[in-house]
């Protein structure tokens, strides 16, 4: 049976000091504490986020954990520690860096799994869907207060910020999804595949990711993207009002924009 030792799975403390960036960053949109409301929306944004990635990447472990591969535990993969990550770089900085540009949710890098202690075609693909459905999962509660109506009285400003974060995870969740050589999605069929296509498609892996951004600056696989997201996000009950004053408050080194509130809205 796959185990790791307590040591092995102990929370690290710069996840629970994220954790605890989170929960203050929190505290200080809902009572608008700070005098810079998007700095604290920003220190949400960016602390949750992480949150975000180190849980993909835990799922990604955890799963291949079960799946045999024991080795996990000893690369610290189970801390929830993203100093751990074998590309520390593709999985916490790229990221956050995307979000600090604004807009999209760019799936973090991957822990090192040594897929031969692992059998089975099913296992590995389930190794690879682990991290996307942690991201899926993490829309899904972030949004919960949207999609069961439960946002009057909620302060906007935490609104905006919960309908921007909502937006990063489903993206983050899409884009990781597609079978590309690099991505997740790919990783899930990989193993239905025959030798020889996986020995033509490996020398791709690497581009896969920098393929599929070259590929959304082209207007019309952009506009096409972005609705796809807007139609999951409506169905979540998060709308392009929500996500758009989201990212100016995120953005608060521009200043802060004269936001208006819900309730000044006109209903027709």
């Amino acid at each position: 049976m796959s185990t790791a030792t307590r040591g092995e799975r102990r929370v690290s403390p710069v996840f629970l000091a994220l954790v605890a960036i989170m929960a203050v960053s929190i505290w200080a949109v809902w009572t608008d504490f700070s005098a810079s409301p998007g700095f604290a929306v920003f220190l949400f944004i960016v602390s949750g986020w992480i949150v975000s990635l180190c849980l993909h990447e835990y799922a990604h472990a955890r799963t291949a954990l079960f799946g045999g591969d024991i080795s996990v535990g000893a690369k610290g993969y189970l801390t929830l520690d993203p100093l751990k990550y074998t590309h520390a770089v593709l999985s916490i900085v790229l990221p956050v860096i995307f979000v600090i540009m604004g807009g999209i949710g760019l799936p973090g890098g991957a822990v090192f799994i040594e897929r031969h202690r692992i059998s089975g075609r099913w296992r590995h693909s389930l190794v690879s869907a682990a991290g996307p459905l942690t991201n899926v999962l993490f829309a899904a509660v972030v949004a919960a207060p949207f999609w069961l109506g439960a946002m009057d009285g909620v302060p906007d400003h935490f609104r905006y910020a919960l309908g921007f974060m909502v937006l990063l995870q489903v993206t983050a969740a899409i884009l990781n999804a597609l079978p590309v050589p690099g991505l997740d999605g790919y990783g899930v069929i990989e193993p239905w595949l025959s030798y020889r296509i996986r020995r033509q498609v490996e020398p791709f892996a690497p581009f896969g990711l920098l393929a599929v951004f070259g590929f959304l600056w082209i207007p019309e696989v952009n506009h096409a993207f972005f609705d796809m997201i807007n139609s999951v996000l409506r169905g979540l009950g998060v709308t392009e009002w929500d996500t758009y004053w989201g990212r100016q408050l995120f953005r608060f080194w521009q200043g802060t924009p004269d936001i208006p509130r819900i309730s000044d809205l006109v209903v027709s």
